[in-house]
């Protein structure tokens, strides 16, 4: 995979570089509520501005169902990515068409354009190729070399992605090296003991990377929505929790997996429950309780792992070598039910481990609840990506910037 670093030894002055990038960040209206993707293609989209390149940025952002629409517009990161950069970034109203056509033709050398959300064009997510392709030659026409940096998309068969670098001399981003660097030493290159947290809403998400981790950690700690589905795996009764029941056996069969493998699974051994899912907009209190796992009110649903659980988890990831982490332990936007996610970030930050915080509503949550990113060993900007990588997937997006 050639690096940002070999094309720039080459020179690209003057050459148009195409930038695909993850700005698919969470939106109020139009203000921004977390710019941490954006953040993490600067240093590739200053390097490029800075050896003289005229940078086409593209992105998508939401899930625009294949046209225009004005809530899913890239306008607001690229006015984000211009602050960031201390200067001013173009912005082109269209993907392929007139405005993104004369955006890019009006750029000097060292200057920034932003396109259009590229998900506004059929061609971009389309399941059939020669629609892909066609679309893909429509971006080539914009651009003399390709960089990937759009980790966060990568595990997308999608034009910009996977067709686009077969049309042009391509090379990995900054943040795409970054990200591949760290999951290598998830998968190749883990120091013992190895702790991975587990959490979020559907266990069914996680079985895969839970499947290829079994013979990599040494302890597994579950939380956030799937862990109900491993409670009542276990025999316990889960009242009205976020529950898969056609995912019961095949939890059982892990857990059997995992014990003749010598792998630790710990699960919450109390939880904090509530008679309904809160209202996230008002914050208002919600009348939690804490009860243990074996007793959960059959009119009441888990929303957060237990005091007991988080010192237990703890005490799981106190004496870790590596430690990764993906999903929230519970509903961490409201108060109530952010203390079972801040203390996994807590006891991360309290470990001497190597600590990967992977994508996702992990990475919106460690933002959320004011802890310094700087601290944690990285970030990923691709919660999906990050797992389909640890799940042993051939992402699209990187097998196409392999020479």
């Amino acid at each position: 995979m050639k690096t940002i670093d070999e094309l720039l030894a080459e020179g690209v002055t003057g050459r148009r570089v195409f930038v695909r990038a993850d700005l698919n960040v969470p939106l109020d209206g139009t203000t921004i509520t977390d710019d941490g993707r954006i953040r993490a293609v600067v240093p590739t989209v200053k390097a490029l501005a800075d050896a003289g390149a005229r940078v086409v940025v593209a992105s998508h952002l939401g899930r625009p169902k294949g046209a225009p629409d004005p809530a899913f517009s890239l306008a607001p990161a690229a006015a984000r990515l211009g602050e960031l950069l201390g200067a001013d970034v173009a912005f082109a109203t269209d993907t392929v068409g007139e405005s993104a056509r004369a955006t890019v033709a009006g750029l000097a050398d060292g200057q920034v354009a932003v396109i259009e959300n590229l998900r506004f064009n059929p061609g971009e997510t389309a399941k059939d190729d020669a629609e892909r392709g066609a679309f893909a030659d429509q971006l080539a026409e914009l651009a003399d070399t390709y960089v990937g940096d759009g980790f966060g998309a990568v595990h997308r068969k999608h034009a910009s992605v996977f067709d686009l670098p077969a049309r042009l001399p391509h090379a990995a981003g900054y943040l795409i090296a970054t990200e591949v660097g760290v999951l290598k030493k998830l998968t190749d290159e883990a120091k013992s003991p190895y702790a991975v947290v587990l959490g979020g809403a559907k266990v069914s998400d996680k079985l895969g990377v839970i499947d290829h981790l079994l013979d990599k950690a040494d302890r597994i700690l579950i939380g956030g929505g799937m862990a109900y589905t491993f409670l009542k795996a276990q025999g316990y009764e889960v009242g009205t929790s976020l529950l898969q029941e056609d995912q019961v056996q095949v939890v059982q069969d892990y857990l059997r997996r995992a014990e003749a493998k010598g792998v630790e699974f710990v699960l919450p051994v109390d939880v904090v429950t509530a008679a309904a899912f809160p209202d996230l907009g008002a914050k208002a209190a919600t009348h939690p309780a804490t009860v243990t796992a074996a007793e959960i009110p059959a009119d009441q649903m888990g929303l957060d792992i237990g005091p007991e659980t988080r010192k237990l988890y703890a005490s799981k990831l106190a004496d870790a070598a590596t430690i990764f982490w993906n999903g929230p332990m519970g509903v961490f936007e409201h108060p109530d039910y952010a203390e079972g996610t801040r203390s996994v970030a807590q006891g991360l930050l309290d470990s001497s481990a190597f600590t990967v915080v992977g994508g996702g509503d992990s990475a919106a949550a460690v933002r959320l609840l004011g802890f310094d990113e700087n601290a944690f060993g990285h970030i990923s900007t691709g919660g999906g990506a990050s797992l389909e990588y640890l799940e042993g997937k051939t992402l699209p997006g990187l097998a196409a910037l392999e020479d």
